[in-house]
């Protein structure tokens, strides 16, 4: 959420970094200017009663010991004036208050300065490549049909269970899955300093507003129902870790001696995905239920840019271990998360699709994050609390890279070569189909 102070001191300033993103964000503060506006009067209305209330008190209470009972009964009339008058101004504001932040909660972000301009994804600049394309003596085959035919990969059967948008992992496939979580969580443990987290896999909804899935987002998550129909709080499954993981800190405050804090942590993530399924959406890219391992750091303001690098490097450092071709692209305005101010894409090479395909999103939330949720640390003792910075990215998604494994490394014969970096979590160098 934006600072409603910043926003009402520098609105033009607001207006025209969320312009960036779209007229639209920009148009949104239409509805808070006022509010703003109306919320500082009633601020410098209901301070000057207080003072006024607080005087009359002690006039009050002066008169009483010099025995004046008129004057102290008509100051006393003219106290209980005043307090009526303060408690409801006090009720207005805290009501115009409630109605700015639900207005501040569906305004975006606003991009980092350094973000450079744009109008759509195709104009995110390329910031680096890594490795090179493929190269096949043979018409490579789509990751469907090439799990498919080496039976590890079943969508009739998930379908018959689950609906269209899920798929059944068998034999050599699950084993491949649970091998890239393993090999994901060693690395970033065991080399770049997370400290692993098991969290829940439903939240309550406080915890979807503070990391800003909620409201915006609403139709996109699976919401439960509660057995007890007198239990009115419904639980989220999580759309992914950064969710539990982020507001591991909610409401708290943290020394700057814990900072940077880094989490990593394995989830199944699940994702109310809409629009058709089309030759982009086909196979297991774009699924309700998948599996991710997520990174979070919360860090100081001034160092949160390059905790950003830090932390994209890291998802990079998992594509080259596996060998796999990607690169790097920057969001334009429009491309960023609601909650971003600044981030990167991480894009795998699918041979399938003769295209580049998101594998990673690592993203820089500033204090947008932190205010919602409250996470603040203390730079030093007895020193007044500030909101910290939050980021987090995927390293990896898992089932998209095991989509690039399969595509990358496939060979004529119909069978899949495992990178070295999983040879000991899978006990074999390929996947072939059992004769």
């Amino acid at each position: 959420m934006l600072d409603p102070r910043y926003v009402a001191d520098h609105t033009e300033e607001v207006r025209k970094a969320l312009a960036r993103r779209s007229s639209e964000a920009a148009a949104l503060l239409d509805q808070v200017t006022p509010m703003l506006a109306r919320r500082r009067e009633l601020v410098g209305s209901t301070e000057k009663l207080q003072k006024e209330r607080n005087q009359a008190s002690e006039e009050m209470a002066a008169l009483a010991k010099s025995g004046d009972k008129a004057g102290m009964a008509a100051r006393r009339e003219a106290l209980k004036a005043l307090s009526e008058q303060v408690k409801a101004l006090e009720a207005e504001l805290t009501k115009v208050e409630s109605e700015l932040e639900e207005q501040l909660l569906a305004i975006p972000n606003i991009p980092h300065a350094s973000v450079p301009d744009g109008k759509v994804e195709a104009d995110n600049p390329v910031i680096r490549t890594w490795g090179e394309k493929p190269n096949f003596d043979f018409a490579p085959k789509p990751h469907w049909e090439v799990g498919e035919a080496l039976k590890i990969l079943d969508f009739e059967r998930a379908a018959k269970l689950s609906g269209s948008r899920f798929a059944v992992l068998f034999g050599a496939g699950a084993r491949l899955e649970r091998a890239l979580i393993s090999f994901m969580l060693d690395l970033h443990t065991g080399e770049h300093g997370y400290t692993e987290v098991y969290p829940p896999y439903l939240v309550r909804a406080e915890a979807l507003r503070g990391t800003g899935q909620l409201p915006k987002f609403e139709e996109d998550l699976f919401k439960t129902k509660r057995a007890d129909p007198n239990d009115p709080a419904a639980l989220y499954l999580i759309p992914t870790a950064e969710v539990p993981v982020t507001n591991l800190h909610a409401d708290e405050i943290l020394d700057e001696a814990e900072l940077p804090r880094a989490y990593c942590a394995f989830t199944p993530c699940f994702r109310s995905e809409a629009g058709p399924y089309g030759k982009d959406v086909r196979g297991i890219i774009r699924q309700h239920q998948f599996d991710k391992v997520e990174l979070v750091r919360f860090a100081r303001p001034e160092e949160s840019l390059a905790e950003l690098e830090r932390l994209t490097m890291h998802a990079e450092e998992v594509l080259r271990r596996l060998g796999l071709h990607y690169r790097v692209v920057e969001h334009v305005p429009p491309d960023l998360g609601a909650a971003a101010t600044k981030g990167y894409d991480l894009e795998v090479w699918l041979p399938s699709h003769q295209a580049y395909r998101e594998i990673s999103s690592c993203s820089l939330f500033g204090d947008y994050q932190a205010r919602r949720a409250k996470i603040r640390y203390r730079p030093e003792p007895k020193a007044k609390p500030r909101l910290l910075h939050t980021l987090n990215g995927s390293a990896l998604a898992v089932g998209r890279t095991w989509v690039a494994i399969l595509e990358q490394y496939q060979q004529a014969d119909g069978s899949v070569v495992i990178p070295d970096a999983l040879r000991p979590f899978m006990g074999t160098d390929r996947i072939q189909l059992a004769k």
